[in-house]
């Protein structure tokens, strides 16, 4: 193994981000060779590195592709009788963490990993990635809110809200939406400020990762661009 920062190694090897990794090591909640970890300190071939006792192995990473159907959460947990999308996944992947979230009544593209690092720099605003949609609403959009919506943003109560809009067809019901941010909700609460209702939205490429040929429940293991 090359020597790396131990904040990485952690990143890799545990789901968590490097910052989470940091603030563990400050707590005092780690160690290596059964020494208290330093900020800054990297692991090596052969060192032990403990998490609470727990010893921290390398492991094989994994990144999985899911077309989460409507009417499931993202949560591991049921709420009520929703199901949840790791029903959707063998026992061996159910321990994968989410890379972002799709609301129940949204389908669609789903990445889930144990790359901790990975999940971190796909969901952080500060990286900028881009998500792209199919979006049908309940009437046919006016021109004058294509415009606003695209040009000069709704203003939400978390902030102004810009989306590109791309019409599919004449209806102008169905838009190809673009979207730089991945507050929650927000395409939905954009449509609703102006007097709209989403009826279906469906992700279909997450930065350069695109839901292919996945049927609507389908999984499959992807390598990492």
């Amino acid at each position: 193994m090359t020597p790396q920062r131990l904040n990485k190694y952690l990143a890799t090897n545990f789901g968590v981000s490097r910052r989470e990794a940091d603030i563990l090591i400050q707590k005092g909640a780690v160690k290596i060779n059964g020494k208290n970890a330093e900020i800054g300190q990297r692991v090596n071939e052969g060192d032990k590195v403990t998490l609470d006792g727990e010893e921290i192995t390398q492991q094989k990473l994994i990144y999985i592709a899911l077309n989460k159907p409507a009417g499931y959460v993202c949560s591991r947990k049921r709420q009520g009788n929703t199901p949840t999308m790791y029903e959707l996944l063998p026992t061996e992947l159910q321990s994968l963490k989410s890379v972002g979230r799709l609301d129940k009544d949204s389908s669609g593209l789903i990445l889930l990993t144990n790359d901790g690092d990975f999940a971190f720099q796909m969901t952080h605003p500060k990286f900028y990635k881009t998500k792209k949609y199919t979006v049908t609403l309940d009437r046919a959009l006016e021109p004058l809110h294509q415009q606003m919506i695209s040009d000069f943003g709704i203003k939400l109560p978390d902030g102004i809200s810009k989306m590109e809009l791309e019409r599919i067809d004449d209806s102008r019901l169905k838009w190809d939406v673009t979207l730089h941010e991945g507050r929650n909700r927000q395409i939905r609460r954009t449509f609703d400020a102006l007097g709209y209702k989403v009826v279906a939205l469906h992700r279909y490429q997450f930065d350069s990762y695109k839901i292919s040929n996945l049927k609507s429940g389908e999984w499959e293991e992807i390598k990492k661009i």
